[in-house]
């Protein structure tokens, strides 16, 4: 299986993630107002910083999604993420290529880039640049992904 984990590494997988599995804090990456929104809002790159809440591994970054719908009589919204009830939207898995050991209070910081394949627009190429200088493990990576 070692000839395609490299592509399979690329894909993003989308799936119910169990909030016990979750090592670090959140991190905000970036706040979109669809009423205002123009052509190519939605690429960007946001920076992101995440702190251990306790020893353990890390095998892949997890993104999700919260909307809130402003303009009602009475605010309304909901989570994707997985410290929250589970939807059919799940959430994104972002496969690491190194499992990345960290202890409580490390952090990891880098950034994530997002935009429509060039090719297929309903496509989403994604890079993540991230780095860890902990007690344990000390790496320094760019992955590509290529959401379908």
């Amino acid at each position: 299986m070692s000839c395609i984990k490299k592509q399979a590494m690329m894909e993003p997988l989308v799936d119910t993630v169990d909030q016990k599995q979750i090592v670090t804090n959140c991190h905000l990456l970036k706040t979109m107002d669809i009423s205002k929104m123009v052509l190519g809002d939605a690429s960007f790159t946001a920076p992101f910083k995440l702190i251990a809440e306790r020893d353990d591994y890390i095998h892949a970054f997890v993104a999700y999604f919260d909307v809130s719908f402003t303009k009602c009589h009475k605010l309304m919204g909901f989570s994707t993420g997985p410290r929250s009830r589970a939807t059919h939207w799940k959430q994104t898995v972002l496969y690491l290529e190194d499992v990345l050991t960290i202890c409580e209070g490390e952090t990891i910081i880098g950034s994530m880039t997002v935009a429509p394949n060039k090719k297929n627009p309903r496509d989403v190429d994604i890079m993540v640049k991230y780095s860890l200088s902990g007690r344990r493990c000390v790496v320094s990576r760019v992955q590509f992904y290529k959401m379908r």
